[in-house]
């Protein structure tokens, strides 16, 4: 699965806060998301987070320059 720094992803469960977008901060063998909703900051591992993966925004701008 191809997630980055910077995308927004939508889980399919809510962060104890209510909300269910989280932002990457840092990506490999696990990831440091931040709450969107909350601010809160922590790391999970790749395989737990992928399972629960509904959808992955990403800025079009960084899209249109990786091309």
């Amino acid at each position: 699965m191809d997630i980055r720094v910077g995308d927004v992803l939508t889980m399919k469960k809510n962060h104890p806060c209510g909300s269910k977008q989280m932002t990457v901060l840092r990506s490999g063998m696990d990831f440091k998301l931040r709450c969107s909703g909350c601010g809160h900051e922590f790391l999970v591992p790749r395989s737990k987070i992928e399972k629960n993966i509904k959808a992955v925004s990403r800025d079009e701008e960084r899209s249109n320059t990786d091309v």
